[in-house]
């Protein structure tokens, strides 16, 4: 406290002492770690992952209450979008042949991950203690018609192409698909941003941003937060990347399908904005875990394959992205359910019980398939 309270003396920047401490605490960590990693320092590269993965998302906050909704909550699903990519793409050029199914697992875990886990979960705490929320059927509709025609490009069409055997997209079609998920992200990042706008944000007060009531941060508390932001997203690149063989071995050694290699690193890297849709709901702002949620779904997918095309292109691996019949079934489940769920403006408690249902079987049936 003390050290905080002379930053914001000296400096004029008002930031908790440990979102400060965390990221630096995570880079001495990293560079005196030495590979095979031990039991006891992978524990602490692990608790030091978590810590900088808050402190990251509390940075975004911070970031995002300056410049305001919806802005907000898209600052902060690209900033988890970029740990994800990165991360994705650092591992595959590491392993090569044997990381081609990663992205597809990774991607397919996060949809799953935020449609029936995150938002469940919000919904569940939601409808407990208001019973009701409402929220702007608008904005949560140009969402899903967004990730329903971008994940079924991605994940399941080229389960039925023809130009390559399997589930693999060939040159031209990988590159093509890539196309079409930036112009559906961009697309919606412009009607979220500026085209209507007033679609994501609280119904009956569009024209304030949620936290209003509260200052917003000076100038260089901001930057600081920025600059504090880019070297956690850094550093969770870098301490996931360390930790990957550490979580693959587990994986095998208790007879698990390595698919759930790709559910882990999704859950790691969803931990931050899931805590804060969580938060959200649990102040009955359910239009900020809504965007929270459905942004990041959308942004892992439309952003994430795009930076995959271009690995692919330029060092020749072959990546899988078709997902197998289970899984299909899973998303379009998923997808079917969460449509239902959003359809009448109102949510309540049953809705956030069955996406958890379903999470769980999702779960279930990737460790015993």
């Amino acid at each position: 406290m003390q050290t905080n309270n002379l930053l914001h003396k000296k400096f004029n920047i008002d930031l908790p002492i440990w979102s400060v401490v965390a990221p630096l605490i995570s880079v001495l960590i990293f560079l005196t770690s030495t590979e095979p990693l031990s039991g006891l320092w992978a524990a602490v590269m692990a608790i030091s992952l978590i810590s900088v993965v808050l402190s990251a998302v509390h940075h975004a906050e911070v970031v995002a209450h300056r410049v305001g909704e919806p802005f907000g909550t898209l600052i902060l699903a690209l900033s988890i979008t970029i740990i994800e990519v990165s991360l994705i793409v650092s591992i595959m050029l590491t392993e090569g042949i044997q990381g081609s199914t990663l992205a597809r697992d990774t991607v397919f875990a996060a949809i799953m991950i935020i449609l029936t886990g995150i938002i469940g979960i919000c919904l569940l705490v939601g409808g407990f203690r208001y019973k009701e929320q409402v929220f702007m059927k608008q904005g949560v509709s140009a969402s899903l018609v967004a990730i329903t025609a971008i994940a079924l490009l991605t994940l399941v069409l080229p389960n039925y192409t023809t130009s390559k055997a399997g589930p693999f997209y060939s040159n031209s079609q990988m590159i093509f698909v890539a196309i079409i998920c930036l112009v559906i992200y961009l697309g919606f990042v412009f009607v979220q941003a500026i085209r209507h706008r007033d679609y994501f944000l609280p119904e009956g007060d569009a024209s304030l941003d949620e936290e209003t009531h509260a200052p917003p941060p000076s100038n260089a508390t901001t930057v600081s937060s920025l600059l504090l932001l880019l070297l956690a997203l850094a550093m969770v690149v870098m301490l996931s990347k360390k930790l990957s063989p550490v979580i693959e071995n587990i994986v095998v050694n208790i007879g698990a399908p390595k698919s759930l290699v790709g559910i882990i690193i999704a859950a790691v890297i969803l931990l931050p904005e899931g805590m804060a849709a969580l938060r959200a709901a649990r102040k009955n702002r359910l239009q900020t875990s809504l965007n929270l949620a459905l942004g990041s779904a959308l942004a892992s997918i439309g952003l994430t394959i795009p930076a995959v095309a271009i690995v692919t292109y330029f060092t020749g691996f072959t990546v899988t992205l078709g997902i197998d019949a289970k899984s299909t079934l899973m998303l379009m489940l998923s997808l079917f359910i969460v449509s239902l769920s959003f359809s009448s403006g109102r949510t309540n408690i049953l809705q956030g019980i069955v996406l958890l249902v379903i999470f769980a079987s999702y779960l279930f049936t990737t460790i015993v398939p």
